[in-house]
């Protein structure tokens, strides 16, 4: 996930039990995720959403994934390789230091984990720095409630303040929604591109 490694490694009976609460693939169909496009899963861990964000974008897409944990991406690997995809591409280190590329996303995910990170307004500006001026930034995350899974309400963001984390980042709040009984939604999009075109630069959401 985001910034904590993980000793313990899911199960595919893990995966099966939350899609029975959240299914990946609605919610990215639903953030205008198609064929073609570049999606870049900030807290990639081992796939959750990369995995299927990498059947979704076909082999003219991109899904690249960033993650502190490297045997969460290791296994994420092996995964894309057993599934023959050679569309993602895995980067390990934090978020707060990792640009991938300048504007060339069309959508930047967090998916439950942007209460994880260290500095989450350096992580949203980085991921406003990634995202195209067409593009969106996305976050799905826990509500701030009492609920039968996730992390203690306590360290759980409410959604007006991850929307308020977004607009301190540079970002513009264009939608949120709820996401299942469990979670809700937020979209950004850049305040200051306006379409421009995107470059690759430092590390690029490219095999190397």
């Amino acid at each position: 996930m985001a910034q904590h490694p993980h000793s313990k490694r899911h199960l595919p009976e893990d995966e099966a039990a939350r899609r029975r609460w959240q299914h990946p693939e609605s919610i990215l169909e639903g953030v205008g995720l198609k064929p073609g496009s570049t999606f870049i899963d900030v807290g990639c861990g081992e796939g959750f959403f990369a995995l299927p964000a990498a059947r979704m974008v076909g082999p003219h897409g991109r899904v690249c994934g960033i993650d502190i944990d490297a045997e969460a991406l290791d296994l994420l690997q092996e995964k894309a390789f057993r599934e023959g995809f050679d569309n993602v591409v895995l980067h390990k280190g934090m978020a707060e230091e990792i640009v991938l590329c300048k504007g060339c996303a069309d959508i930047v995910f967090f998916g439950i984990d942007l209460h994880d990170f260290v500095d989450p307004v350096q992580v949203l500006r980085n991921a406003n720095r990634m995202v195209s001026g067409s593009g969106v930034i996305v976050d799905v995350d826990w509500k701030k409630e009492p609920l039968p899974l996730g992390p203690p309400t306590a360290k759980k963001f409410s959604l007006e303040y991850a929307a308020a984390l977004m607009v301190e980042a540079g970002l513009r709040v264009t939608a949120v929604a709820e996401s299942g009984p469990y979670h809700y939604t937020v979209t950004a999009v850049p305040e200051d591109k306006k379409g421009e075109l995107g470059v690759t630069s430092g590390i690029q959401c490219r095999r190397s």
